[in-house]
């Protein structure tokens, strides 16, 4: 069902659209001229807006600009008996989608309808398209058997209809996984993410679900949300961990009823989504301590997928370098230079707490820094694959002196030099320490400022 608003100063005319449309299934909303019919879209939002063009106060004309004036998407059919060829080309130009002279047959109006409201679709969609398109997709690389038993897995799961779970470290491209599911899945709609780390809890409720024009203050027109627009297709939630609990219990009877409500409305919509979440810390951890309800976690972790992290596959270091130096090569119109073998050893010796988006961005940095044909040591940072003296992890000590039998005393020291461990082995990368320390990032940056490290 869609939200209709008739504009016209006739009466019967009105009446007689409303009642075409609703034979359709439609809410009508009328009015009796451009005045009205812009207080009625301030007041709540629409799908489609049929206008007469003769009318007391503000004309169809009028209203057409002022629509255009204020950016409202919604679409247009004006319907007039005084058509002529000057008045159709100026209303396309202010953004008509249709133009019916009167008098007319209903199967005309139904026909046009039926045909702007998928246009409006379409229309809605591309513009989705062309942002993705725009922030580039990327693609799976790697010959190595953890990303070979990735590549089954994922050929395996796509067809089902079954929600995921994709864990894995932060840039080991989870979001590629997830893309990778949807395309081999054979869903027809869109494939669209949402990062709940990045939107604020206040907003993420409306970025989900939409929100009607007026829902809450500053909401000056209606909005899609991300599962109304992914339905008959898939929604990525990127770091779900992140997202509040009361928005989780929502979520939960999107997963449990197939439908949404958007925020001001008091209609339920039906939504056909797979819902594929990921997270880089510990599922269970995660339910443990409250971050993650329990029940949405056993709705959403039909099927899990560990994404392997960069380390544990290095055999796919040197192949993902050399793409990236011709990416990047590429954007700046150069043949892409050769890696040495010094800089592949190191590469592969390296302990890559960032993963893969680690090494992207050390390559792109060596191709704008790199003059010749080859990729040497001196084209990267110093303290990431220049050659050092290896780095010795502090040992924790368990001697106790008998002069000091104070518990908190070494039982703190004992913490200190497993924090210190822990950021050599991670090569002070605070996000990996703290996973290897099993503690939040949180705590491991008040244990640092605690300690002075």
């Amino acid at each position: 069902m869609k939200r209709m608003l008739v504009v016209d100063n006739e009466a019967r005319m009105r009446q007689i659209l409303e009642l075409a449309l609703g034979s359709m299934g439609h809410e009508v909303v009328q009015a009796a001229d451009g005045v009205e019919a812009l207080a009625a879209i301030d007041a709540t939002r629409f799908d489609l807006v049929l206008t007469d063009l003769r009318m007391p106060r503000m004309d169809g004309m009028q209203l057409l600009r002022e629509l255009r004036e204020r950016g409202e998407e919604v679409p247009v059919i004006v319907l007039t008996a005084y058509g002529t060829i000057e008045t159709a080309v100026e209303a396309m130009r202010l953004g008509a989608s249709d133009y019916i002279i009167r008098p007319f047959e209903i199967e005309t109006i139904e026909l046009a309808v039926t045909r702007t409201l998928a246009v409006s679709v379409v229309q809605r969609e591309n513009r989705f398209l062309r942002d993705e398109v725009s922030r580039g997709w990327g693609e799976f690389i790697g010959v190595s058997e953890k990303m070979q038993a990735l590549y089954r897995l994922v050929q395996q799961v796509a067809p089902a209809r079954s929600n995921v779970f994709i864990v894995g470290e932060t840039g080991t491209g989870k979001e590629l996984v997830a893309r990778a599911l949807h395309h081999a899945s054979g869903r027809s709609g869109l494939f669209v993410p949402i990062n709940c780390a990045a939107i604020p809890a206040e907003l993420l409720e409306s970025e989900l679900f939409g929100h009607e024009k007026g829902a809450f203050t500053g909401a000056a027109r209606g909005r899609v949300g991300k599962c109304e627009l992914a339905s008959g297709g898939t929604i990525f939630l990127d770091e779900i961990t992140e997202m509040p609990l009361a928005l989780q219990a929502k979520l939960l009877r999107v997963v449990q009823e197939g439908t949404i409500e958007r925020l001001g409305a008091n209609v339920t919509m039906p939504v056909d989504l797979r819902i594929v979440a990921a997270t880089n810390v510990d599922l269970q951890q995660a339910v443990e301590s409250g971050r993650l309800r329990q029940d949405l976690y056993f709705r959403l972790n039909v099927v899990r997928i560990d994404v392997p992290l960069l380390r544990d596959r290095r055999e796919d270091i040197a192949l993902l370098a050399q793409h990236f130096l011709g990416k990047y090569a590429s954007e700046l119109g150069r043949p892409p230079p050769r890696l040495t073998r010094q800089v592949l050893e190191r590469l592969e010796a390296h302990g890559w707490p960032g993963n893969v988006r680690e090494l992207e961005n050390l390559m792109e940095r060596a191709m704008v820094l790199s003059e010749g044909q080859e990729i040497t040591l001196q084209h990267f940072p110093a303290n990431m694959l220049r050659e050092r003296q290896p780095a010795t992890e502090p040992e924790p000590s368990m001697s106790v002196g008998t002069d000091a039998l104070s518990l908190r005393t070494h039982v703190d020291a004992l913490e200190k030099r497993l924090i210190e461990a822990a950021l050599a082995r991670s090569d002070n990368n605070k996000a990996a320490a703290a996973r290897l320390l099993e503690i939040s990032e949180r705590a491991l940056w008040y244990k640092l400022k605690r300690y002075e490290l």
